[in-house]
């Protein structure tokens, strides 16, 4: 990128954060977080945010298996531009069950999606998805030891990965390391 060699004033800043840790009990936490920051202050219809203040803190915790279904998933709205804000917060649990992958933020929108939840915390979804399926596959890489994921006999599942984007198009480099032709199980769930 060029330069901007233009002077420029900071008006706003977003800063999103997750975390993915595994757990003793073989499960694994993802932790997305979301600051919508004021580095000047701003009146807002319900409150005034001071400079350096927030507009929005808020946090989504989901439990996920190895399989990225959700065993339980918690929002929290520790600052909203609102009073009413804090008041959807339990309609996130309504995403247990749902698998994280293709497909799941439009499943989820279905549940969530408009005055169902919140914009800012169902947008954090994506985030939080993301960092699921790498902390999971970070595991998995972990547990091959250096084998690769197609190594092996036997018929697999279709990996997660596949389909997922145009470098792991199933007739790819990529998806025929990750699930060798001759292992692929016809009609197979996605694992």
């Amino acid at each position: 990128m060029t330069p901007n060699t233009t002077e420029r004033t900071a008006i706003h800043t977003r800063q999103v954060t997750c975390h993915g840790y595994e757990r003793s009990d073989g499960l694994v936490d993802i932790e997305a977080e979301m600051r919508d920051i004021s580095p000047t202050g701003t009146d807002l219809l319900f409150k005034q945010v001071l400079p350096g203040g927030a507009i929005h803190h808020m946090r989504i915790v989901v439990t996920v298996d190895r399989s990225l279904v959700i065993h339980d998933m918690k929002a929290l709205i520790e600052t909203g531009p609102t009073g009413h804000c804090t008041a959807i917060e339990s309609a996130y649990a309504g995403l247990k069950g749902l698998q994280i992958r293709g497909g799941f933020r439009q499943q989820a929108k279905a549940i969530i999606g408009g005055v169902r939840g919140c914009t800012h915390l169902t947008e954090l979804l994506g985030p939080l998805a993301t960092t699921a399926m790498q902390t999971v596959m970070a595991i998995g890489r972990r547990e091959r030891n250096g084998r690769w994921p197609g190594e092996g006999t036997g018929l697999m599942p279709k990996p997660v990965l596949i389909g997922s984007c145009h470098t792991y198009h199933e007739d790819g480099e990529a998806a025929k390391l990750l699930w060798p032709l001759h292992r692929r199980a016809p009609d197979a769930p996605v694992a």
